[in-house]
């Protein structure tokens, strides 16, 4: 849920006008939104190379993924651990856009740890994923915009340790 909806909420369920504090930060949402916008046009238009990158920097930190044996072992494994970090990236450019974490929590976190559990998944290992994601990421951005993704990946990494 968006800040402004969130004002919005709480101002209607207590019959009040919009706080001058309230006010203060949903003009401060509304400034930033070209700003996260534009960021999550870069996410979106990079994030083949992205992925890509990522996935790379995560097997050669962890042999053991792409070995005989590990989650990503073979083409199609291989492949669906590549999907899966696509999946996290989409998830940022929504934190990213909503200028909070509600629509990562709520569409893609939900359930996470018990399901890589359930697959025999390393958590540690999509979250080195997750972390590939944002060096890779970061590199696309300027500092200002990295230091606004990097929260959000922060986020995903802590949703799934």
């Amino acid at each position: 849920m968006s800040i402004v909806t969130k004002s919005i909420v709480n101002a209607d369920a207590e019959a009040r006008y919009l706080s001058p504090g309230e006010l203060d930060r949903i003009k401060g949402f509304v400034t930033s939104g070209e700003r996260r916008l534009r960021i999550a046009q870069v996410l979106t238009e990079s994030r083949e190379r992205i992925v890509k990158e990522a996935g790379s920097q995560l097997f050669q930190r962890r042999p053991d993924v792409v070995s005989p044996g590990g989650n990503a072992y073979g083409e199609e494994m291989t492949a669906t651990c590549l999907r899966d970090l696509d999946y996290y990236l989409r998830l940022v450019t929504y934190g990213v856009v909503a200028g909070d974490v509600t629509p990562i929590e709520e569409i893609g976190l939900v359930g996470v740890k018990e399901m890589y559990n359930s697959l025999g998944t390393p958590l540690a290992g999509v979250a080195e994923g997750v972390r590939a994601l944002k060096s890779v990421a970061s590199g696309l951005l300027s500092g200002e915009d990295a230091s606004e993704a990097s929260a959000y990946f922060d986020y995903v990494v802590g949703g799934l340790l």
